[in-house]
């Protein structure tokens, strides 16, 4: 493991080498005791768009933190374009594993938000994991993610999105249009982990809004499998960032359920 850090007290920045690629990552320190928690981001998120969420979900738990920017986002290593169709399954399958192994992680706590939560759902059906929380999952493709997102791809064209998102990544043109193609992309309508999620053991609590213009109640509901214990969170007054749209709320949630986690 390659890593550059700043002291311990504080949450270190760092740069991970996975798979030959540098990432950025965000530690924060908390109980040797208990599994960290690692968080994966939006499709369009990196560290830095987190803000405080991390270390305020660590601070509340006692649990150690790793929050890491995805090739292509914030100051992690471009991407490669175009994203094949399955990236989110490569993600799940080869990178999140190695991100772990760096990091000297096992069974982890994730917690991701859109394409990071439909990640720790597919990490979470394949490998042993101690639980996990999914804002604002994609499980399946929906015509109102479809919707929202060619008008993302107009505003960033046309108007201020690229701007604001260039505050955030190092290279802002291969951070959304890794993102933005690969979903537009006729071959990504089937996208479909439903399926997959089915098989997942682990503790698992998923929070949606009522708001959220990238997805539907329906992608969380798809969680809710009869005779499984699932906890779900439905949030009023919520777009598709719960952890910023009702901060405490999620909080407050993700604390409680991780209270019922043994390790």
């Amino acid at each position: 493991m390659m890593v550059n850090s700043l002291p311990a007290t504080s949450p270190t920045t760092a740069y991970i080498s996975v798979q030959g690629v540098q990432l950025e990552v965000l530690h924060m320190q908390g109980s040797t005791a208990l599994v960290p928690i690692v968080f994966l981001h939006e499709g369009l998120g990196s560290v830095a768009m987190w803000r405080d969420f991390p270390q305020r979900v660590c601070e509340a738990t006692g649990r150690a933190g790793w929050v890491v920017s995805r090739r292509g986002y914030g100051q992690s290593a471009p991407a490669l374009l175009p994203l094949p169709v399955n990236y989110l399954g490569l993600e799940a399958r080869e990178v999140l594993p190695a991100l772990l192994a760096a990091c000297n992680i096992q069974k982890p706590v994730l917690l991701g938000h859109s394409d990071g939560a439909s990640i720790a759902l597919l990490y979470a059906s394949q490998y042993e994991t101690t639980a996990c929380v999914a804002m604002a999952p994609h499980l399946f493709v929906e015509a109102v993610s479809l919707r929202s997102i060619a008008a993302a791809r107009d505003a960033y064209e046309t108007g201020d999105l690229r701007a604001k998102l260039a505050k955030f990544h190092g290279d802002v043109d291969n951070a959304f249009w890794q993102w933005c193609e690969v979903w537009l992309c006729d071959a990504f309508a089937s996208f479909d982990i439903t399926e997959q999620c089915s098989r997942i053991t682990c503790p698992l609590l998923a929070i949606q809004g009522y708001d959220d213009a990238y997805g539907t109640m329906a992608q969380i509901d798809a969680l809710n499998k009869k005779g499984e214990v699932r906890q779900l969170l439905k949030l009023k007054q919520c777009g598709h960032s719960p952890h910023k749209d009702q901060a405490d709320a999620v909080l407050a949630s993700v604390v409680q359920f991780l209270k019922t986690v043994e390790s």
